[in-house]
């Protein structure tokens, strides 16, 4: 891949030198993250949020489980699914458009966890993002992620 602010710089279709000849991508992979040709991260942040939702789901019945407790449902999410959606973060430079993905990925992890009984009427009901981040009181996921750079 050829990188330059030069719009026009490399258009031949092979990168070559004494004995070998590359061909020219416009993105790659590189120790698992997609470098790609404009250094954007929107789909480097689509597909960590990809394998977060599949491990989210590979253990979901494990997460609604009313036998664990809250506390290791949490340190499960810190330590086996929120490594899998970070990977490679420190490099991300990200929108509020892929913010807020981000806090809906995590959101609807945390709901997860199991609906909540209503303590006047007793129905199970869905928490509202606000009360869903108190219940459980950990560092959102962007502020985790701003932590590490």
């Amino acid at each position: 891949m050829v990188m330059s602010r030069d719009q026009n710089a490399g258009r031949s279709d092979n990168v070559k030198t004494d004995s070998s000849s590359f061909e020219r991508v416009e993105e790659f992979r590189y120790l698992g993250t997609t470098v790609t040709r404009q250094n954007s991260v929107q789909g480097e942040i689509m597909s960590r949020l990809k394998s977060g939702n599949a491990c989210c789901y590979s253990v979901q019945n494990l997460l609604s489980s009313s036998l664990l407790s809250k506390n290791i449902k949490i340190k499960f999410y810190r330590t086996v699914i929120l490594p899998v959606v970070l990977y490679g973060c420190e490099t991300w430079l990200f929108t509020l458009r892929e913010e807020r993905g981000l806090r809906v990925f995590e959101n609807r992890v945390l709901r997860m966890f199991g609906p909540k009984r209503d303590e006047v009427t007793g129905e199970r009901r869905k928490l509202q993002n606000e009360k869903l981040n108190d219940t459980y009181s950990l560092p959102n996921i962007v502020r985790m992620i701003n932590r590490e750079e």
